[in-house]
């Protein structure tokens, strides 16, 4: 099979100056002029590689764009897969992430473009599959296995394309449907299986293919993890938003009714706890949590406050020797240690030189080459000073000679990870750039600083472990806030791409039409969000009408029949009239368009992306619609609610029977496999990895 005279393989390498740089393409200056449901088909129309016009699966058409990746020379490449799906012929006609975000309500749209990079460089669209029945690869026109003899059918061909949608190990996966509402169901970088390109790379580019686009909205269930740990709890404490808030992504909807001020508060909460109630105190035994945030306190050159500095700080040390795996790396990216000058000013130096006196006097005491770790060394001279001058001692001690020539040396322990240090011959030590490059040494290692992260993420982060280090006047405020923050993982941006229409149209008209149906009632009625039309600015009421008529039959399957009969706001007005003499200089409004659809089109099942079905929540917490969490419903009353709100935590089954206490029950027997009325309202709880 050929495409544009080629076989697709030797134009799959073509990796040369003739192909776009993902990592600036395309470029956010030209923002959108029109719809996404007309620039999208200009962009893979400019863009990518013609899907054969035999293809053997009409209603998943996938087109092919190739990019090289910054100014390499090689062979490796990036393919994007923009798969072009009719939702009609779908086997899942409705979206599970418009039900949860907020957007249920939306009719179904006629097309979903599935935007995908996968993890293997490979393209969903290549020519070979894999046999159904034993899975040696065939070219797709192979009738034929010739390994097994199975005839392969377009059932199996759809399976196989099915299934690469449903991959959680593609780099990229965003859809897009026809009305310019979005979703992100993957991101994965380097912790996710990429090798050659970054999360913020991937999400860089998804940016501005969306402003490009003409993108609307676009939803992610932030359930990502980094590190082993909940990023969204991590990154929130850290920056005050999840990671994709770095890209404009803001609270969407909380789960069991939290608001986004809840949300806010419990964020600023935890991230402002003060390092200093977990301080010891009177009598009691240090703790290792507070071993490590007096270590990290005297390792920063900045004063660490709160929780937020603490894990702030940490992150950027992992981030560093993650850049640089050696320590010769990160002795570069270390800031340069300021002068004893400003330390001064709260001790004298005298003071200093006390402690520092004792620090030798114990050091000698060791025999032979032994290491002294940080902790022991702190508790030999704990009564010569306060343990802020101790700390500032020991971080800057090494390279201090001492009255025989004799040196400190410091190390990380290879095993631990603990500071330790030692007396050594003032030759065998180049002291001349210790001072300057102590943080070297001093530095814990990679894996130090990952052990160190996830127990600190532990002790100070996660609500259930957190009762064994929080005192007990904050614990609860902190044990609810932490859990506020992990109960909101639906976050959303808005483009506003209507801004960008008027720049690129000056002269034309914009108008932002709604469909209103004239046989519509309360039971069945179709609140499709409003679709822009941009028209010369001689358009009459006529012309105004039939751009509209389209633009609602091209987007919806539910209006595939819409005919516009009369725009509400110039009832009466005669279809020849220019619309620029009704809206005078405005060239931006928003109209209601009278229609109704022609003809019995037995459509009515795309009137919801939440589907036919009808059902009633009114959950305690305050929750009117699904918002993701697992639920059941009331026996009696069929009311839904959520199992956790209910008092079934999440980790027991559910129970057989179950009724309400508004029809008085109390609960039902929980039972591990049980055979409830139960539904887990996301089908893919989860596979939305990250890597910054």
């Amino acid at each position: 099979m050929v495409v544009n005279n080629r076989p697709f393989k030797k134009m799959k390498r073509r990796v040369t100056a003739d192909l776009n740089d993902f990592l600036t393409f395309p470029s956010a200056e030209h923002a959108a002029g029109k719809p996404f449901r007309t620039t999208v088909r200009e962009f893979l129309l400019r863009h990518a590689l013609l899907p054969p016009p035999s293809s053997v699966l009409p209603h998943l058409l996938t087109w092919q764009v190739l990019f090289r990746v910054g100014e390499q020379n090689g062979d490796d490449s990036v393919c994007l897969d923009v798969v072009e799906e009719d939702v009609i012929r779908s086997r899942s006609v409705y979206c599970d992430q418009c039900r949860v975000v907020g957007w249920s309500g939306n009719p179904v749209c006629g097309k979903r473009y599935h935007f995908i990079i996968k993890a293997d460089g490979a393209s969903i669209g290549a020519y070979n599959k894999p046999c159904a029945a034993c899975g040696a690869f065939l070219h797709l026109s192979d009738p034929r296995c010739k390994s097994c003899n199975h005839v392969m059918t377009t059932e199996d061909i759809e399976d196989w394309m099915y299934n690469q949608l449903d991959y959680t190990t593609h780099l990229l996966h965003g859809v897009v449907h026809m009305n310019g509402y979005g979703h992100i169901l993957r991101v994965n970088g380097r912790e996710g299986g990429s090798w050659l390109l970054s999360g913020r790379h991937i999400m860089d580019f998804w940016d501005r293919l969306c402003k490009v686009l003409g993108v609307r909205q676009v939803s992610v269930m932030d359930v990502s993890k980094k590190y082993g740990l909940e990023f969204r709890l991590l990154h929130s404490v850290i920056k005050g938003h999840p990671w994709y808030g770095d890209w404009g992504y803001e609270f969407g909807g909380g789960s069991y009714a939290i608001t986004h001020e809840a949300y806010d508060n419990a964020i600023e909460t935890l991230a402002n706890m003060p390092l200093s109630t977990l301080s010891s105190q009177g009598r009691k035994p240090r703790t290792h949590l507070h071993d490590l945030i007096v270590f990290y306190q005297s390792l920063s050159d900045q004063e660490l406050v709160t929780s937020r500095d603490l894990f702030r700080y940490l992150t950027t040390l992992l981030r560093d020797a993650n850049k640089n795996r050696t320590m010769a790396d990160y002795r570069t990216a270390k800031k340069v240690k300021s002068s004893d000058s400003r330390v001064v000013c709260v001790w004298n130096m005298s003071d200093i030189v006390r402690v520092e006196e004792a620090m030798f006097r114990v050091l000698k005491a060791v025999s032979g080459s032994c290491w002294v770790s940080w902790g022991s060394l702190r508790g030999a001279v704990c009564r010569v000073g306060r343990p802020e001058l101790l700390d500032y001692c020991l971080k800057e001690l090494k390279g201090k000679r001492a009255a025989d020539g004799m040196v400190v040396n410091a190390r990380s322990n290879p095993d631990s990870g603990t500071l330790e240090y030692r007396l050594e011959p003032g030759s065998s030590i180049d002291s001349s750039d210790d001072m300057n490059n102590c943080a070297l040494t001093s530095c814990p290692s990679e894996d130090t600083l990952m052990r160190d992260l996830k127990y600190l993420y532990e002790a100070l982060l996660h609500p259930q472990l957190m009762v064994n280090h929080i005192p007990l006047t904050k614990r609860g405020t902190m044990v609810n806030s932490a859990i506020k923050i992990l109960d909101c993982k639906q976050f959303v941006k808005n483009y506003h791409p209507e801004k960008s229409f008027s720049e690129a149209n000056p002269y034309s008209l914009i108008l932002s039409c709604k469909p209103v149906l004239s046989e519509q009632t309360e039971e069945n009625i179709i609140n499709a969000p409003p679709e822009h039309v941009i028209l010369p600015p001689d358009a009459t009421v006529q012309d105004v009408k039939v751009e509209v008529s389209k633009a609602f039959q091209e987007v919806y399957l539910i209006l595939r029949r819409f005919q516009a009969e009369e725009l509400v706001e110039y009832r009466g007005v005669d279809e020849s009239t220019q619309i620029k003499l009704l809206v005078g200089s405005n060239t931006e409004m928003a109209v209601n368009v009278l229609g109704k659809c022609l003809g019995k089109n037995g459509l009515t099942r795309f009137r919801m992306e939440r589907g036919e079905e009808t059902w009633t929540l009114d959950c305690s917490c305050g929750a009117k619609d699904d918002d993701g969490e697992r639920m059941l419903a009331c026996d009696v009353c069929g009311v839904w609610q959520h199992t956790r709100c209910a008092g079934i935590p999440d980790c027991d089954g559910v129970p057989v029977q179950f009724v309400c206490g508004k029809c008085g029950g109390g609960g039902g027997e929980i039972c591990g496999g049980g055979d409830g009325d139960v539904v887990d309202s996301v089908r893919d709880g989860g596979g939305l990895h990250l890597s910054g």
